[in-house]
């Protein structure tokens, strides 16, 4: 382990239990916003890849088979946004294409669209329970 990431060890830990609780409600609406934008700009044949777009709380796993990096479990502080699952393995495919089908991207795009909006919202929560701990 690098001396940068022991130190970035170090920092994480030092957090108090109560910011990493509280920015958990932020990191969900976030999640859930991004897959919103996500479902929307999905191409629609018979909405299976739309259901499969998914987020994933912190300590629990995503889909198998789910886009991007298969299944994992989300660490603290972590919400993994995924699409594709078990039954729906191709949403790689839609995004990227085929040498016989063009892309449709939907994945990224919402994430770049979404991106300083959802970060914004999080640094937020951060700063506000960093300073109401800090009172006490």
């Amino acid at each position: 382990m690098s001396a940068q990431t022991k130190r970035l060890a170090r920092r994480l830990n030092a957090i108090p239990k109560a910011v990493k609780t509280a920015v958990v409600p932020a990191l969900e609406k976030s999640g859930s916003e991004l897959v919103g934008a996500m479902r929307q700009l999905a191409p629609v044949d018979t909405g299976d890849l739309k259901h499969s777009i998914k987020y994933t709380m912190p300590g629990q796993a995503t889909p198998p088979y789910s886009q991007p990096g298969g299944s994992r479990v989300a660490a603290e502080n972590q919400v993994l946004v995924t699409a594709g699952e078990e039954d729906v393995r191709y949403a790689h495919l839609v995004e990227y294409g085929t040498t016989n089908t063009t892309a449709q991207p939907f994945f990224w795009p919402a994430f770049r669209l979404k991106r300083k909006k959802l970060a914004n919202r999080i640094k937020r929560s951060i700063s506000k329970a960093v300073k109401e701990e800090w009172r006490k």
